[in-house]
């Protein structure tokens, strides 16, 4: 994988370049910025000089005055760092300021708003389908996702067998986020029957024995570490009584199922639909995030559970797609976009199934899923 093209295109100003952990972060920085100084906080000794004297990050770059770029690997490490980073780009120092991270939790608290909006917020995903091209393979991608680590690894397998561990270790329980670490291994393991599901805390907290205030901790714990996202309900000019709570995704299809318990009583098929609807979740957050202007994803349920899984809205367009992991189109699949195109006529409207064939029906295009993610790009919808 590491001659993998990836769509992330660098800004010109500083900016902060958010991901989990095995998103390729510190691989795309050397990339597009191979001259620079880096400082990467994850080396002990670098991050206990720096913790000891934050200001010697001043010293760092009055010492190489060529520099045109600097990369703070992991800042979340030392968010005081980003009070010196803010000093020396008001004293217009010359230099590009790139920080990455895997956890929004001390960034958000303290250190973005440091910088007093100086710096951009971008974000890097797991691979979209697109990038990898003819490697890309959908049952492959269902089975272990879309993240350049495991991708990239020998056996893929065992590296996203141990992904979550390393999360556990490194970032819950070194940072002391949690101080039970069984009980949030429980709740990984119960939050993973919400995928691709209307979220429900209390019915979370009764699976895994611990408050729904716990539980209410602990999904914000994963959403900081940018291991989950919420999709909230479509609710622009509403004609009927919608649902009111958002539904909920693992970041990778890969992750949610290393997470799902899997076993006789648990059916392939549910598992299967979870994890290809959030494969396409996947998908259509980094569309939004990589395309210019300001798209949204949301999703769309009337009180009646009359759904459709995801709408996109913004500058780029006005979509409604339903995901189904059939390779039949049954007349109920239909049900939730053509109630949807009542009330929004001027939306386009998509099918993904696991079939073979493109075929319009109702004014829906119902399309292949594999053949939709290998042709979704930045600032390009399929057509």
């Amino acid at each position: 994988m590491e001659s993998t093209s990836r769509y992330f295109t660098p800004p010109a100003d500083h900016f902060f370049l958010l991901g989990p952990r095995g998103t390729g972060k510190t691989w795309l920085t050397q990339r597009c910025f191979p001259d620079a100084l880096r400082i990467d906080l994850l080396e002990p000794e670098t991050l206990r000089s720096l913790a000891a004297r934050p200001e010697r990050l001043r010293e760092l770059l009055a010492a190489n005055p060529g520099v045109l770029q600097i990369v703070i690997d992991e800042v979340q490490k030392l968010p005081e760092l980003l009070e010196v980073a803010h000093l020396l780009i008001e004293e217009k120092q010359g230099a590009q300021f790139i920080f990455t991270g895997s956890s929004a939790r001390k960034l958000r608290r303290s250190g973005v708003n440091l910088l007093g909006g100086r710096a951009v917020q971008k974000s890097l995903h797991p691979f979209m389908a697109a990038e990898l091209g003819s490697q890309f393979n959908l049952e492959q991608a269902l089975r272990l996702g879309m993240l350049p680590v495991v991708r990239g690894g020998k056996v893929p397998e065992d590296i996203l067998r141990a992904y979550n561990g390393l999360y556990l270790r490194e970032e819950v329980q070194m940072e002391g986020l949690v101080r039970n670490i069984g009980g949030f291994s429980r709740f990984l393991e119960a939050i993973s029957f919400s995928q691709a599901a209307v979220l429900n805390l209390a019915n979370v907290a009764r699976e895994c024995h611990i408050h729904r205030k716990t539980v209410e901790g602990y999904l914000e714990i994963l959403e900081d570490l940018l291991l989950s996202f919420r999709v909230p309900v479509f609710t622009r000019r509403a004609q009927r009584e919608l649902a009111a709570h958002p539904k909920f995704y693992f970041f990778d299809a890969g992750v949610f199922r290393a997470n799902r318990p899997a076993g006789p009583l648990d059916s392939p098929a549910e598992i299967d639909g979870a994890a290809l609807e959030g494969l396409v979740a996947q998908h259509l957050r980094a569309w939004c995030d990589y395309s210019d202007g300001n798209q949204h994803l949301y999703y769309w349920q009337t009180r009646s559970k009359v759904e459709v899984d995801f709408i996109v809205y913004g500058d780029q367009g006005f979509h409604a797609l339903e995901v189904k992991n059939s390779v039949q189109i049954r007349p109920e699949d239909l049900r939730g976009l053509k109630n949807f195109a009542e009330d929004f006529p001027e939306s386009r409207r998509w099918l993904l199934y696991r079939g073979k064939e493109r075929l319009l029906r109702d004014g829906i295009l119902c399309v292949p899923c594999e053949e939709f993610l290998l042709q979704i790009k930045p600032n390009g919808f399929p057509t």
